[in-house]
This record gives C-alpha cells, structure tokens and sequence, in this order.
C-alpha cells in the first residue's frame, strides 16, 4: 500500500501486531484502538496517561537502533512532525514506515481510517466514528478572529494552511496573522492587539505559555489560555475538543 505520500510500504499479511509511533497524536490513537500492539513511542507522547511503552528519544531525533530492537511491524510518521532523513534511514534499515500527511481535519479523519482499519487491519475504532459524526458538514462563516500564538521570542502564530487553522475555521474562529502569510508566520503583535481581534488563544504547546506568560502582551485583546492538545492534535482529541471548544 501506499503512504499520504505517495510511497510503497510493504505489510504483513496478517494484522500488524507491533508498532512505533513517532507521533504524539498518532502514538494516542494507536493505544487507543490498540493498545497491545504499541511496543515503542516518542518522549513526547503523552496520552494516554498511563502508557508503558518503550521510549525512543524525540520526533526529531527518533534513537533508530532502540526503534530496530523492538522489530516493529511498522513505524508510523507524519510530514510535519518528523524528519524526512529519519525516514529514509529507517527505510534503508528495512523497516517499513507509513507517513501520514494532515492539513485538515477531514484529510485527518480519512487518514487515520485508512492507517487503522485498511493498513493495519483493527476494527473500527468507536473514537474515529464518533469524531467523523461531529466534525461532519460544511466550514461556516468566521464569526470571530483569533490569533493563537505557538512561540515567544520571536512570535510566530498558526497560520494556513495547517491543521489547527482548519480545527478552528470549523468552529467559526479564523485565524488571523496581520496578513503575514505562511503556516507558522512571525509576527509584530503591536500589530495584532486590538487591531480587530477578538480573542487570543494562548496553548501550552510547543510554547508553555501560562498567566504570567503572554496575557500580558496583548493589553488590548481578550486572551484565553486553552489546551494545546485539543488544537493540534488529531486522534481521540478531537472528540473531545468539539466539547471543551465550543464556547470560545
């Protein structure tokens, strides 16, 4: 079968049995389809909670010697949040890796249904179909602007085209940069505070921004700090940001 990217991955005949996951988001939604067959994850993979897994360093920097030792049936990437040369030097060790590619959040749904049920061979995950019901339907109309910020020091703000922009576009929020263009764009926040924004969205990732760190900087805009899970992450996340995001 063939990768979000176009590239031939050789599988098993049988249902994979034992998978690393170099992605947060993926590494979740793996443990929760299936768990006993997640054998290795990121230091960064946080949910579940309670995952006992081997820890195989970062997304960036994946320890492929401890990655070869655990004989994964595959290894799971995404475009964005792993190295393109990490890749290709675990394809030359032989080991067979699926990189998803997600901009939107349909394109995330569809993707992790093909990596779940038609890669991997698992039964329908009861997450998956309950995500796919509530993000059904077409985007609306913006009835607010937000700017949510994922660095300080410079300020870089989300941008389009990502996920998290699309999340939010389909809860009515769009994002706004000061008309710099880009996925990620530094920005001047002078610029941005007040200037017709209504709200800030301050996550906790890849930036901790907390009370005391960035409220601070937009004296002229309302600001909210939100989980950064439920903005970039796709998987079982999603069912649960449709809830928590509602109100903003």
């Amino acid at each position: 079968m063939r990768d979000d990217l176009g590239h031939e991955v050789v599988l098993p005949d049988d249902p994979v049995c034992r998978v690393v996951s170099l992605v947060p988001s993926l590494t979740e939604a793996v443990a929760e389809t299936a768990p006993e067959v997640l054998v290795g994850a990121t230091d960064w993979c946080t949910r579940p909670a309670d995952l006992d897994v081997t820890r195989v360093r970062g997304t960036k920097n994946p320890d492929r010697s401890a990655i070869a030792a655990l004989r994964p049936d595959l290894v799971i990437a995404n475009k964005e949040e792993n190295r393109e040369l990490d890749v290709r030097r675990l394809r030359a060790d032989g080991i067979p890796v699926w990189v998803t590619d997600i901009e939107t959040v349909p394109q995330a749904l569809a993707s992790m249904r093909r990596l779940l049920v038609e890669v991997a061979g698992w039964d329908e995950p009861r997450w998956l179909v309950e995500a796919e019901r509530l993000w059904a339907g077409p985007v609306p109309e913006a009835r607010a602007r937000v700017v949510v910020p994922i660095w300080r020091d410079p300020w870089m703000v989300v941008g389009r085209p990502t996920f998290t922009a699309d999340l939010l576009a389909r809860l009515g929020l769009g994002v706004d940069t000061a008309g710099e263009e880009g996925r990620y764009p530094h920005v001047d926040v002078e610029r941005l505070d007040g200037a017709g924004v209504d709200l800030v969205l301050l996550p906790d990732e890849p930036y901790v921004f907390t009370e005391g760190d960035g409220p601070e900087a937009f004296s002229r805009t309302a600001t909210r700090l939100v989980n950064g899970r439920l903005i970039t992450w796709y998987g079982p996340s999603l069912v649960e940001a449709w809830t928590a995001l509602a109100d903003l």
